[in-house]
């Protein structure tokens, strides 16, 4: 049974202050987690976590993480001014991007942000563009499927993202003549892995990498970006994963390959997103209504523009019914949100104790790539954030959209 990090008692008081729906994070957690991670990698001296601002871009979780020891990962122009908003500079930054415009490297040169190639023709793209930095990062794709245990757990063969492995020595080679001085290696081969072996796999091929380009181009690598794929879990049968037992299958790792080769000041650099704030957070929203046709039906205030993972994924997010949650669960619903588009369900065939309009319902682990990936289709309107403090107050940390806010982009008639 997954718990939530608030209870009936004390949502019934916030939902007096703040209508529904809304986000709501859980500043105790985010932190408790954050300092996890730090020690799980405490082994490494030079180990940072670049926050993937695009799960949860918001300053005061930002600002949160900060105060962790945090940095940023950013992939955009309006995530890099965000950043800088919030007080991250230099190489607190790392701006990894693809397809990326002119104008975003310029910014991120301008904050000294550590840039992580997509592809070797950005090379040439951000000499012409703003010069080549002398620490700069590329990002690799092995291709083919990557494998743990016998087990495919993605195809970087199909991902748009990175160098090849023969393009990052070439890469490499270019960059050194152009002035790079110092050189990091990032790569990214699959999302939310429940494994515990998902790091330490990846690691492994990385350390190798990193080897193999020192011997072959003499550049010096001084940090290594395991980028995220960390899973959180969704469901309540899944078993969390052990950040602590990550990180030392890492170290075993760095001290196989990269100790020997001489290579025992590279830095460790982590880029998670889910793992971060998923848990953290969730979506707060009241029943309105109930029908009662082929299936039965309850309908929210909260929409797939409130949280999209299910509508476009068929992502699992977990249900509790405030105030129910020991009631079996004797009662089957699809939940709904009303937009005019039929995949707007979190959840089809689900179990639930007896639902009645007006009750409150929890969507948990709603605190990464929740309310960033929200939208305004049929005119809906983003929801609040709101911050749960340690102490237990809440705070408001961005307000709910207006009909203003939907118009205010318009042209005049």
């Amino acid at each position: 049974m997954k718990k939530t990090f608030v209870n009936a008692e004390q949502l019934n008081e916030i939902v007096k202050e703040y209508p529904t729906p809304f986000h709501l994070y859980d500043e105790k957690g985010i932190r408790e987690n954050a300092r996890k991670l730090k020690e799980a990698f405490s082994w490494n001296k030079g180990f940072k976590e670049y926050f993937a601002v695009k799960a949860t871009p918001n300053p005061a979780i930002l600002k949160i993480l900060k105060e962790e020891g945090c940095g940023v990962d950013c992939s955009s122009n309006t995530e890099l001014q965000l950043s800088e908003m919030v007080g991250f500079q230099g190489d607190e930054i790392m701006f990894t991007s693809n397809v990326t415009p002119a104008e975003d490297f310029v910014l991120a040169r301008s904050m000294n942000a550590v840039i992580n190639l997509d592809d070797i023709t950005h090379i040439d793209f951000l000499e012409k563009v703003v010069g080549i930095p002398e620490t700069i990062s590329c990002r690799f794709n092995p291709g083919g499927d990557f494998v743990i245990n016998n087990s495919i757990m993605d195809t970087p063969s199909q991902a748009k993202y990175g160098f090849t492995r023969e393009q990052l020595t070439e890469g490499f080679k270019i960059l050194r003549n152009k002035g790079a001085k110092n050189f990091g290696i990032h790569a990214f081969l699959a999302s939310n892995t429940s494994t515990n072996e998902y790091y330490p796999a990846l690691a492994k091929i990385l350390f190798q990498t990193a080897v193999e380009l020192k011997e072959d181009t003499g550049a010096h690598i001084t940090f290594i970006n395991l980028s995220g794929g960390i899973g959180i879990p969704y469901r309540p049968e899944q078993q969390e994963a052990d950040i602590l037992l990550i990180g030392e299958g890492v170290r075993k790792a760095y001290e196989e390959i990269l100790i020997p080769a001489g290579m025992g000041d590279v830095s460790i650099y982590t880029e998670l997103g889910r793992f971060m704030l998923g848990p953290f957070g969730c979506l707060v929203s009241k029943v309105l209504h109930e029908k009662h046709t082929h299936k039965e039906y309850v309908g929210l205030d909260a929409c797939a523009a409130n949280l999209m993972r299910p509508a476009m994924y068929g992502a699992y997010h977990h249900i509790a019914v405030m105030g129910k949650e020991d009631q079996p669960s004797d009662h089957m619903y699809d939940v709904t949100g009303g937009l005019c588009e039929n995949n707007d369900k979190f959840a089809v065939d689900r179990m639930l104790p007896e639902i009645e309009i007006g009750d409150l319902l929890v969507l948990h682990d709603t605190g990464a790539h929740g309310f960033s990936m929200g939208y305004n289709y049929n005119g809906k309107l983003r929801s609040a954030e709101i911050l749960l403090q340690e102490d237990g107050s809440t705070k408001l940390i961005r307000r709910a959209e207006t009909a203003a806010d939907y118009f205010a982009t318009l042209s005049p008639l």
